[in-house]
């Protein structure tokens, strides 16, 4: 127990967000699981509020529930990030130019039984910035590139991983979204993402890399969307602690402790006459390994200024 108990310390020491990241997490996945993900709106000033709430219980290197003494590790999460698009009147490579910054606000509560049972926290989570937005059209295709900064702005607490809101280190993530958009209302979207991490200086553990997206099909009819939704992740490099990839324990976890997800449930939006979009989506997650699992839920508001 011991072994397994320190194993776990030290990944969970990074969880950001809340784990409304799920287990380090600096992007919340799901959160651009919706429809036009990857076309770059006109000109203007644009807010994306994804208010949501998680709940899940840790997993092992087969998906199995984690206990310690009979007793599962769970967390659950509310949380509010508050996005700002600028899309500038400039051409660059011949796509419009803009960037954006989101501010995520949590509350985390994790119930983490080698730490002595529950533990919460609310604080600002960790700010994501890209000063370089770039958006083509062509005709039922669309497309955006940039390249997302994670700053470690939230709290972080090395010796209590139920307290961290934030990641404690930098990543940066290039991304590349589509979306294929026909007359009759069908549409396609993916946001495609690699997260590069940089190492947790306060601790000497570092998360690896993760190759992940976020994705919608559906219909459009009217003022209202209907379709399905979610994301997958898959780590790509091992977890290290100074240095060196983290062993295996006990057989639970895996040689590096590489992470995985699939989610996936249903979306609903409504586009009001005014342009401002409503989005309902609920995302439920499987083929879950060394991560926390559970459910997922999004109210998404989307308007220009």
């Amino acid at each position: 127990m011991k072994k397994i108990t320190l194993a776990l310390l030290l990944p969970l020491a990074l969880a950001g967000a809340a784990q409304a990241k799920e287990g380090g997490d600096q992007y919340p996945n799901g959160a651009e699981a919706r429809e036009m993900v990857g076309a770059l709106p006109p000109p203007g000033d644009y807010f994306i509020n994804y208010a949501g709430y998680y709940s899940g219980t840790l997993r092992d290197r087969s998906g199995d529930k984690v206990r310690f003494g009979g007793r599962e590790a769970k967390v659950n999460a509310t949380f509010d990030a508050l996005r700002y698009i600028k899309v500038t009147h400039t051409k660059i490579l011949g796509a419009d130019w803009g960037w954006h910054v989101i501010v995520p606000l949590v509350h985390q509560s994790m119930d983490f039984p080698p730490l002595g049972g529950r533990g919460s926290r609310s604080s600002v989570g960790d700010i994501t910035i890209d000063p370089l937005v770039l958006g083509w059209h062509f005709g039922d295709w669309h497309a955006i590139a940039g390249l997302d900064i994670n700053l470690p702005t939230g709290h972080f607490d090395k010796d209590d991983s139920r307290k961290s809101v934030g990641a404690n280190y930098y990543s940066y993530e290039p991304v590349l979204a589509l979306t294929y958009r026909n007359q009759s209302g069908f549409e396609g979207s993916i946001k495609l993402m690699y997260n590069i991490k940089t190492k947790n200086q306060d601790t000497d553990y570092q998360s690896g890399d993760e190759f992940h997206f976020d994705y919608w099909v559906g219909q459009h009819q009217g003022p209202w969307a209907y379709g399905l939704g979610g994301y997958y992740l898959k780590q790509t490099t091992d977890d290290k602690y100074k240095g060196r990839s983290v062993a295996a324990v006990d057989g639970v976890y895996g040689e590096g402790r590489r992470g995985q997800v699939f989610a996936i449930g249903p979306s609903l939006s409504y586009t009001s006459k005014r342009g401002i979009s409503f989005i309902g989506q609920w995302q439920h997650e499987t083929m879950v390994e060394n991560r926390f699992a559970g459910d997922k839920f999004y109210f998404k508001l989307i308007t220009a200024f």
